[in-house]
């Protein structure tokens, strides 16, 4: 049984983010619109993700963005949310055990709630612009 420690680097990260994608990227619920979205393009993609937990976990300003419009238009739903903090969840708790790995899933936690409310308001109201 391999030892788990916690979140200390872009090692870790870069572990944390290509092996959640890789279960991302075979799930029969997200799959399909993940690999829509990225199609080709997924290397970019996963640098992004990378930079983005850096900087959340690490303090470290490694992603530059408003994470929220790529999302916007996603044809998605609690259900899709739902699955995404299973994975995340069961990625973190396979590999890292530790204050920053528990603040990793409050954090998806957080903007999984916050992108799910925004991601509603916006399929209910039809809204053509995005800020």
């Amino acid at each position: 049984m391999q030892t788990r420690h916690d979140i200390h680097n872009e090692t870790d990260i870069s572990l944390l983010v290509h092996r959640f994608y890789d279960k991302v990227r075979e799930d029969a619920l997200l799959a399909p619109i993940f690999n829509e979205r990225i199609g080709s393009h997924w290397p970019a993609h996963l640098q992004k993700m990378v930079y983005f937990w850096q900087t959340v976990l690490l303090d470290e300003q490694k992603y530059f963005g408003s994470p929220f419009p790529p999302h916007a238009r996603l044809p998605i739903a609690h259900a899709h949310f739902e699955r995404w903090m299973q994975l995340f969840t069961a990625t973190i708790d396979e590999l890292f055990d530790g204050e920053k790995a528990a603040e990793a899933k409050w954090r998806a936690g957080k903007m999984a709630e916050l992108f799910e409310i925004k991601i509603a308001h916006h399929q209910r109201n039809n809204m053509q612009n995005l800020i």
